[in-house]
């Protein structure tokens, strides 16, 4: 992924109002990012726990999704798979959902995914963070294969957003 200014961060956002994305918290070390190994950037806000946001690259420019989050439930102790980059974890997967874009989510319409809590499923499949013992299914598919699968599935949830 390449870097992002805050600037094309909050004009990213898809499914929130100008105001909203003007307001959001946007991390203070967007430059220590590791944009090389990023398929995208996801953030939980720091005033808001529930509150998630993620902006990727589709068709050459940034997309960004406003998110909730589930809250933290006894169910949360059971192991989980990610469906955006499919680890799994013992209570590190939140159901998390995204008003849709346009009229649709004026109407209060929305799409939810299964994904990693901490948003970090980029590192994940680079195996750059260890979800621990079994996290990583065994799988014959190359490194590059798992990204681009990673990269569909967010690109397919992002879809249903916008569709």
């Amino acid at each position: 992924m390449n870097p992002l200014t805050e600037h094309e961060i909050r004009n990213a956002f898809v499914n929130c109002t100008k105001g909203e994305a003007k307001r959001l918290n946007i991390p203070r070390d967007l430059a220590e990012q590791p944009w090389e190994d990023l398929d995208f950037l996801g953030w939980r806000d720091p005033q808001a726990p529930d509150r998630a946001y993620l902006v990727t690259e589709l068709d050459g420019r940034p997309v960004g999704v406003q998110l909730r989050s589930s809250s933290s439930g006894s169910w949360q102790t059971r192991r989980s798979m990610c469906l955006v980059c499919v680890t799994t974890h013992t209570g590190g997967v939140s159901l998390m959902v995204a008003p849709r874009s346009g009229k649709a989510g004026q109407q209060g319409n929305s799409v939810g995914i299964y994904m990693c809590s901490d948003l970090a499923c980029s590192l994940y499949v680079r195996g750059k963070r260890d979800a621990g013992i079994g996290a990583r299914l065994h799988e014959s598919l190359t490194l590059e294969e798992k990204i681009q699968r990673t990269v569909a599935n967010l690109a397919a949830f992002i879809a249903k957003v916008t569709a």
